[in-house]
């Protein structure tokens, strides 16, 4: 297959520029140049830069000409705060640009899409008591993209012309050259600094990134057109998760408290009052947040969910958190 990534120098296209490699696929991306491609990245690659935001449409379609399968593997994603109002920004980046690029792989002949989206569109829908779209901007920016995109594979005249399969990412470990993991500040950096830990208490399905890749090889043999696969390894309660990380750490025997849910929930009102003070706004409204999705159990059978139909395999989750605390840990010591 000619394949083609949309961000394959970020963390996700990387990997799953490497798995389609493997497999003897050809392999193509646009990449903002924000890192020095090394020896580390395979010259095999075809690399342009560019940013899909702001490209015009006929120079996106001349892009994808030739190409059997294209990966949309950028946008931002929770962790940013965008100033206020935050669906705007999202929905301008995550629906708006995402659509705009698919809608030109469909008219380059590009004959599968497959777009990484997020695990909470899917708690979205099992769990429609908690409201997490009206209450998330995010969240309902993720069912947005979904749904817009999975339409772009018709076209004009209603057409169907290319499949579209959705890949709904939970929280993923690794590391590659060039780039820092997205957990040293988020978490590990409190880790090493506070002597004893207050979390959540609830868990999350997790999966190392190279079974993200293999998803998305999968995916684009034998996604199914307007489907949403939810993606994952195993589910891990969040005091399990960060036992794992301290022991990594060297500090195995640091406590690890629960903190009651009312506790979570003014911290979420402090900090929802100070992003509107900076004229911010996150796109998980941080009470709600704590209250419905912290201490909850965001878990699933992924092997029914995913595995069995798009192939991909399960193992190596361990491996990843302990390398990704390790290079953390080397960087937050520098």
């Amino acid at each position: 297959m000619k394949t083609f990534i949309v961000g394959g120098t970020g963390f996700l296209g990387y990997y799953t520029a490497l798995e389609f490699l493997k497999e003897g696929h050809q392999v193509s991306t646009i990449s903002l140049p924000d890192i020095e491609l090394g020896d580390w990245y395979p010259k095999e690659i075809n690399v342009s830069y560019g940013n899909v935001f702001e490209m015009p449409q006929n120079e996106l379609i001349d892009l994808f000409k030739g190409q059997d399968v294209m990966i949309y593997s950028v946008g931002p994603d929770d962790r940013y705060t965008p100033d206020a109002p935050a669906y705007e920004f999202f929905h301008e980046r995550l629906v708006e640009a995402c659509a705009k690029v698919t809608a030109a792989a469909r008219e380059a002949g590009v004959k599968k899409t497959i777009i990484f989206n997020s695990y909470f569109a899917y708690f979205d829908r099992i769990w429609p008591e908690k409201n997490l779209a009206q209450h998330h901007p995010y969240i309902r920016v993720r069912n947005e993209q979904a749904q817009r995109t999975i339409a772009e594979g018709q076209d004009a005249q209603g057409n169907h012309k290319m499949d579209v399969s959705i890949l709904e990412l939970p929280y993923i470990f690794g590391t590659m050259p060039e780039r820092s993991p997205i957990w040293k500040d988020l978490l590990i950096k409190m880790l090493i600094d506070q002597d004893t830990i207050f979390y959540p208490t609830g868990g999350t399905q997790m999966l190392s990134v190279q079974k993200v890749a293999e998803a998305a090889l999968g995916a684009a043999k034998n996604g199914k057109h307007g489907k949403r696969y939810p993606i994952g390894d195993v589910n891990m309660k969040f005091h399990d998760m960060i036992r794992l990380m301290l022991d990594e750490l060297g500090t195995p025997n640091k406590p690890v408290k629960s903190v009651p849910k009312f506790l979570l929930v003014m911290n979420g009102r402090k900090i929802k009052k100070e992003h509107a003070k900076q004229g911010k706004q996150s796109g998980l409204d941080p009470v709600w947040l704590f209250r419905d999705i912290m201490n909850a159990d965001l878990f699933y059978d992924a092997q029914k969910e995913s595995m069995q139909e798009l192939g991909y395999t399960s193992g190596g989750l361990e491996q990843s958190i302990r390398e990704t605390v390790r290079l953390c840990q080397k960087e937050l010591s520098n």
